[in-house]
């Protein structure tokens, strides 16, 4: 039987409704002119590029999914750490899902199938008993036995409640809502558009069976993650912009992990090795 048979009345997921809505609701307390502060703009800045850029899109996505290059343990831990900041769940249900994602790619069994609509693939497929959650062992065998990789999954909101208590204690309640709400759900929503905007909006530069494109504004916004018809075409490529102007910083962030002796035997698409 097909994963995904028999769902269209899945059981809500009241957890994580109740979860994300919650951090949505605290993310508007930035209107407040009372929790403004450069500091704490600035604070948020720095996360959304260390959660955004350092953990999701380089370690939970490029490393740990894709295995596009390899790094010392520590470093990987490192990364995975950081990915974990961002509180999309724990590592080994983001990969497992991830790669159960490109399995099916916008087909029966694809847990954000974008054939389901725009609201499906940004938001709604987390917001309900997705069948693709019981893939998830079967997807992560290489990882879901480390220890560090399952105490980051256990305890992922601990250590953001850890987190929100250092930000307060540095720069009091605006930290807070900048640094961890509004922060968290913007970083939610970048990494979201990666699977709704850009299997939507764009151009395709390769066949890869399924609706992907290539999407400026959200390689902007992630890292690189919006040439997403590339990465479809060629899902091992460390790199994801391959034209000169697809302007990628995960990539030229591995680059210079590599310059500094810290990322070797990195995967790269034909079309690239041929220039």
């Amino acid at each position: 039987m097909t994963v995904g048979t028999n769902i269209e009345k899945p059981a809500p997921a009241w957890h994580i409704i109740i979860y994300l809505g919650s951090l949505h609701l605290a993310a508007l307390l930035v209107l407040l002119p009372s929790n403004f502060s450069w500091q704490a703009v600035a604070v948020a800045a720095f996360l959304y590029w260390l959660t955004g850029c350092i953990g999701i899109t380089l370690g939970y996505h490029r490393l740990v999914s894709h295995r596009s290059f390899e790094t010392p343990k520590w470093l990987e831990y490192f990364l995975v750490f950081c990915g974990t900041l961002a509180c999309q769940g724990g590592p080994i249900s983001w990969v497992g899902l991830h790669r159960v994602h490109h399995k099916y790619s916008d087909h029966p069994g694809d847990p954000h199938d974008s054939n389901k609509g725009f609201w499906w693939s940004h938001v709604g497929w987390m917001l309900v008993d997705n069948p693709a959650n019981k893939l998830i062992p079967q997807y992560t065998k290489d990882i879901q036995n480390d220890p560090f990789y399952v105490f980051c999954e256990k305890y992922f909101i601990p250590i953001q409640v850890v987190l929100g208590l250092i930000l307060y204690w540095w720069g009091g309640w605006p930290l807070v809502v900048w640094g961890i709400f509004f922060r968290l759900v913007w970083v939610f929503h970048v990494t979201w558009f990666v699977n709704s905007a850009t299997h939507k909006f764009g151009y395709k530069s390769y066949e890869s069976n399924d609706n992907s494109r290539n999407c400026w504004w959200v390689a902007l916004l992630a890292f690189g993650e919006g040439w997403h018809n590339n990465h479809h075409a060629f899902q091992y490529s460390a790199r994801h912009g391959f034209k000169w102007w697809e302007i990628d910083i995960t990539w030229l962030t591995i680059k210079f992990l590599a310059f500094l002796g810290l990322a070797k035997n990195i995967k790269l698409a034909p079309v690239l090795e041929e220039k």
